[in-house]
C-alpha cells in the first residue's frame, strides 16, 4: 500500500487541534465528498472481505487471492479518492477506520499469511463468545459457534449445525494444500487448537438429542475424521519447521501504526511495558509494606465461600459506578457481569485469573467491563455502519483491552478497595502479569525469543509465581500474542492510551465552570463513541489529535 503520507494532509478543525485527512485523488479517479460515499464503499468492502467459496469452505489459495487483488485495488482507490475536509471528526474517523480494515487486509495477505503460516487459524469449532467484540486472533470466516446453540436442537438449529459442520472436511483438505509456512512455533502449538477440536466435536456426540439423529452423527463424525487426519498431518510435517514465527520490528511496527492505528513503535512498546511492569512490581511491594499489619487475604476453598464472594463482589462492584458517579450504570450492566462471575476452582487447577478470584474477584470483575460494552454493542448498537459490528483483524484490541485493563487501576483509584486494602495488591499483580507477557510478545515478534522463551519473561515477572500453577493459560496467552501482532501489548500500551486520553479531556476542561472535567463524561463519552481504537477515541473525546502525527505524518 502506498505511504499514508501520499494520501493524507493535516487541517485545523478546531483552535487547538489538527486533524488528519485525505488529499485530492489521482487524475484517473473522481473526487467525492459526501459521507453516504463512505457508507456504500464500506458495505461493498466487508462484502469483498468475505473469500468466495471453494468446495464447500472459504478459499484461502494463493491463486484465489491474486485474482481478487483487481478488486481490492479499486476498493482501495474509492476509498482514497474521498475529500474529507469538510467532514465532521466522526465521520473522519470512520473514514480512517475503513482504511485501517483494508490495511489489514494487505497487511494479511503480504505478511501475516495465516492461511499459510498459522495451524490455528483453520480452527472452525469455538465453544465460548469472545469477550471482546470477536475472537481474538485471526479467525476465519465460517466459524461454527457452538455456544449459540442449545441441545437438543430445534429443526432450524439442525440445519444451521449441519450447514456449519459441513465446512470442516473441505477447510481441512484445504488446509493441507495452504500450509506451506515454516514458521515453526506456530506450527507446533497449532497443532493443540486442532486436536482440541477433535475433542470439542467428539463431546457434542454426547449431547442431548444427538445420539438418535443419524444424519448429525454422520456430520460430527467426517468432521472429526479430517480434523483428526489435519493433526496428523501436522505433526508429521512439525520436524521440518525450523523458521521464526515473529513478524520483525518494522512489520510490527506498520502493523501497529496503520492497522490496529496505534501511535507508538515497537520500540516506544518495550519503553512502555518495561516502565509499567518495574511500576507494578514497586507498588506492589509498597502496597505489601502498607498493609503489612493487615489480616492477609484468605482464599475462597469451597463452592459456597466462592458463591458469597462473588455475589459480594458483584454488588460491591456495580454499586461502587454507580454511587459514585463512575459512569452511568445501565440497566444491562448487572445482568451482564452475572452471566460471568464463574464458579469455584480446586486450587490445584486454578489459574493466575481465578486465584485472583478466590482472593477477591473485583479486580477481574473489574477487566469485565468487557462485557458491558458487549451488551452495549448488543442492545445500543452504534449509529454508525462502520462502528455498529466489531472492527476487523482485531483493531479493536487497544480499546477493548486497554479499557478494560485501566479500570482495574481507575476503579482502585477511585476508593473501590477502601474497605479492604489488601486488595489493591491483586490488582498491581494483575498489571504486572500483563506487562510482563506483553514484553515477551514483543521480543517473540522481533525474532529475539522463541514463544516458550517469551512465555518465561511472562512466568518469571509475574509475583507470587502465579502464573507457574497453570501451564495452559501460558500456553494459550502467547501462542495468541504470537498469532496476533499487538495484542499482548494492547492491554498496557491501550491502558497507557485511555490514560492519556482521560489527561487531555481533564486538561482541556480545567478550569471550565460550565463544563468542568466528571469521571461520568469520561467514561460515557468513550463509550458512546464505540469500540474503536482508543487514539481515534481521543481524538472524538477531546478535538485534539496532536497524539496522532506517528500514524499521520
Amino acid at each position: 500500500m502506498r505511504l499514508l503520507s501520499t494520501v493524507l494532509l493535516l487541517s485545523f478543525l478546531f483552535a487547538h487541534c489538527s486533524a488528519p485527512e485525505a488529499t485530492p485523488p489521482s487524475p484517473e479517479v473522481a473526487t467525492t465528498t459526501d459521507y453516504a460515499s463512505l457508507t456504500e464503499l464500506f458495505a461493498d468492502w466487508r462484502d469483498f472481505e468475505r473469500p468466495p467459496y471453494y468446495e464447500g469452505a472459504p478459499d484461502y489459495r494463493a491463486a484465489t487471492f491474486t485474482g481478487r487483488q483487481p478488486d481490492f485495488l479499486a476498493l482501495e482507490a474509492r476509498l482514497m479518492a474521498m475529500d474529507t475536509s469538510g467532514w465532521s471528526v466522526p465521520q473522519r474517523v470512520d473514514w480512517h477506520l475503513v482504511r485501517a480494515e483494508m490495511n489489514g487486509y494487505d497487511f494479511n495477505r503480504r505478511i501475516l499469511r495465516p492461511w499459510e503460516r498459522d495451524p490455528a487459524y483453520y480452527k472452525t469449532v469455538w465453544t465460548y463468545r469472545s469477550d471482546v467484540p470477536a475472537h481474538e486472533g485471526p479467525t476465519h470466516h465460517a466459524t461454527l459457534e457452538l455456544w449459540t446453540y442449545e441441545f437438543p436442537l430445534s429443526l432450524a438449529d439442525k440445519k444451521r449445525l449441519l450447514d456449519d459442520l459441513s465446512v470442516i472436511p473441505p477447510l481441512n483438505a484445504q488446509a493441507r494444500e495452504n500450509l506451506t509456512g515454516n514458521a515453526r512455533d506456530l506450527w507446533v502449538a497449532g497443532i493443540r487448537d486442532i486436536e482440541g477440536q477433535s475433542a470439542v466435536l467428539r463431546q457434542v456426540l454426547e449431547a442431548e438429542g444427538v445420539a438418535e439423529d443419524e444424519e448429525i452423527v454422520a456430520s460430527l463424525e467426517a468432521a472429526i475424521s479430517s480434523t483428526d487426519e489435519l493433526a496428523e498431518w501436522l505433526k508429521a510435517e512439525a520436524d521440518q519447521k525450523d523458521g521464526p514465527s515473529g513478524i520483525g520490528k518494522e512489520n510490527y511496527t506498520w502493523y501497529l501504526q496503520n492497522v490496529h492505528l496505534v501511535p507508538l513503535t515497537w520500540e516506544d512498546e518495550v519503553m512502555i511495558l518495561k516502565r509499567e511492569l518495574a511500576r507494578a512490581w514497586a507498588s506492589l511491594k509498597l502496597e505489601e509494606h502498607r498493609n503489612r499489619d493487615l489480616p492477609p487475604l484468605v482464599a475462597a476453598e469451597s463452592p459456597e465461600a466462592y458463591d458469597a464472594l462473588a455475589e459480594a463482589g458483584a454488588v460491591s462492584l456495580i454499586s461502587f459506578l454507580e454511587d459514585q458517579d463512575i459512569v452511568t450504570v445501565k440497566e444491562y450492566f448487572d445482568p451482564a457481569l452475572r452471566e460471568h462471575l464463574g464458579a469455584f476452582v480446586p486450587k490445584e487447577t486454578r489459574n493466575f485469573f481465578w486465584i485472583t478470584a478466590h482472593y477477591d474477584p473485583r479486580p477481574l470483575y473489574s477487566h469485565f467491563y468487557h462485557w458491558f460494552e458487549l451488551a452495549r454493542m448488543d442492545t445500543e448498537p452504534n449509529p454508525s455502519p462502520v462502528r455498529r459490528g466489531p472492527l476487523l483483524y482485531n483493531i479493536f484490541d487497544s480499546r477493548n483491552e486497554g479499557m478494560a485493563t485501566a479500570v482495574e487501576e481507575m476503579f482502585m483509584q477511585a476508593g473501590l478497595y477502601d474497605d479492604n486494602p489488601r486488595v489493591r495488591e491483586i490488582v498491581y499483580i494483575m498489571i504486572a502479569q500483563r506487562a510482563a507477557r506483553g514484553l515477551g510478545s514483543l521480543y517473540a515478534h522481533a525474532n529475539e525469543m522463541t514463544m516458550e522463551e517469551a512465555g518465561g519473561i511472562h512466568s518469571e515477572y509475574t509475583p507470587r509465581g502465579w502464573m507457574k500453577t497453570e501451564k495452559e493459560l501460558l500456553i494459550f496467552e502467547q501462542h495468541l500474542y504470537l498469532r496476533q501482532p499487538g495484542y499482548g501489548t494492547s492491554y498496557i500500551t491501550g491502558k497507557h492510551q485511555v490514560e492519556a486520553a482521560m489527561a487531555e479531556m481533564a486538561k482541556v476542561r480545567e478550569g471550565s465552570v460550565s463544563e468542568p472535567f466528571t469521571l461520568t463524561d469520561f467514561f460515557d463519552g468513550l463509550n458512546s463513541i464505540g469500540n474503536i481504537p482508543i487514539a481515534l477515541g481521543h481524538w472524538e473525546l477531546t478535538g485534539s489529535a496532536d497524539h496522532l502525527a506517528p500514524i499521520f505524518e
